[in-house]
């Protein structure tokens, strides 16, 4: 095996670089995984995963963790309402993909590495070459060395620089996310109007989405969608740390829709704002690098949440490159990288496309599900 007597550093406990760290061990290669997360225990926040057949369940099937996801998933339907909370359509819950929450999938891929794989509260800062291998430094003062180094720790990378010279860029769209406790008392028109669990509201009204889970750990979570003006910026009129104020924001945004999504917004405690991102992968990589080194998940390939694609696509990269530095294919393992490299470079750009064409038609001023669905 080409990693037989090397060291492997995933940097990152997300999905993808557990996932990967999980089908490594399998085989037989050394890994470790650092992350900086201070604990286990570090709440992950964002609405639930749904996983594709061909892509994030074809690589739990891999790993031997396709069960232990369908015993914790659940199966969701969509309600599409309009803006005055007018139900135009629904689909009953979809058992063959399944919606699981992102903590709970993080539990699961935990169990499943070996003891000591994940080093908690490890922030890298930086890589540097000594004596043929990798030194990983870290915020806290520490140090690791590898042999191989697989950067799978979100859109903002520190290991991408070394790889590429891309960068993130925003795509002009904002993502407000909220979450409700006891949305059946606090805010009862909306979790009415999603049907309870086991259905996922989707609503649309002049370029204006909203999505909620009514069932995501027991909380009711939900993100708003809506084109930046060009001259917006969020900052000192909207201040994250004053929710009142960015429920006041979302009131006046939603003003002429139904009464209940606005109880949805004051029943709010804790919100998230977040421009959507991309990293378009057409940019070139480095072709000569001093030692193995490469990006999975949105390291690699960063994209907005408007396909249900990016953490599918994520968990495709960790099949094929686990799959190329393990089953001998190749000579060497920078070759198995390369391989590897030209292959995302095909299957993500396939997912951008089809996710900047939704987001444009979701953010687009006459976009209304009133006037799509409604007969």
């Amino acid at each position: 095996m080409l990693l037989a007597g090397k060291k492997v550093a995933i940097i990152g406990a997300g999905p993808v670089g557990l996932t990967l760290a999980r089908l490594l061990q399998q085989r037989g290669a050394a890994v470790a995984v650092y992350e900086r997360d201070a604990t286990a225990q570090a709440r992950i926040w964002g609405g639930t995963l749904d996983l594709e057949e061909a892509t994030g369940q074809l690589a739990l099937h891999q790993a031997g963790l396709l069960a232990h996801y369908f015993a914790q998933a659940k199966p969701m339907g969509r309600v599409l309402a309009d803006e005055q909370g007018t139900v135009l359509g629904s689909t009953e819950p979809d058992a063959r993909q399944p919606e699981i929450n992102r903590n709970a999938l993080r539990k699961i891929l935990l169990a499943s590495v070996l003891p000591g794989t994940v080093a908690w509260d490890h922030q890298l800062t930086a890589l540097v070459v000594r004596q043929g291998q990798w030194v990983l430094r870290f915020a806290q003062q520490a140090e690791a060395e590898a042999d191989v180094v697989i950067g799978a720790n979100g859109g903002l990378s520190s290991v991408r620089p070394y790889v590429t010279s891309a960068e993130v860029a925003a795509t002009g769209t904002f993502i407000i996310q909220g979450e409700v406790r006891e949305p059946a008392r606090s805010c009862p028109a909306i979790y009415r109007l999603c049907g309870g669990p086991g259905h996922i509201l989707m609503a649309a009204s002049q370029g204006i989405s909203l999505v909620a889970n009514p069932d995501n750990d027991g909380t009711l979570a939900y993100g708003v969608t809506f084109k930046q003006p060009a001259d917006w910026q969020p900052g000192p009129g909207l201040d994250f740390g004053n929710p009142a104020g960015v429920s006041d924001f979302l009131c006046a945004m939603f003003a002429q829709w139904g009464e209940g999504y606005r109880q949805l917004f004051r029943a709010t405690s804790v919100f998230v704002g977040l421009p959507a991102r991309l990293l378009a992968v057409a940019a070139p990589w480095y072709p000569a690098r001093p030692l193995p080194i490469t990006l999975v998940g949105d390291a690699a390939h960063l994209m907005p949440p408007f396909a249900g694609k990016g953490v599918n696509i994520g968990l495709r990269d960790a099949v094929v490159l686990a799959n190329n530095l393990t089953t001998g294919a190749f000579a060497t393992v920078e070759a198995a990288i390369s391989d590897y490299e030209q292959q995302l470079a095909g299957y993500a750009h396939a997912a951008q496309l089809e996710t900047s064409a939704n987001e444009a038609a979701l953010t687009h001023p006459s976009f209304s599900f009133k006037n799509r669905f409604s007969r």
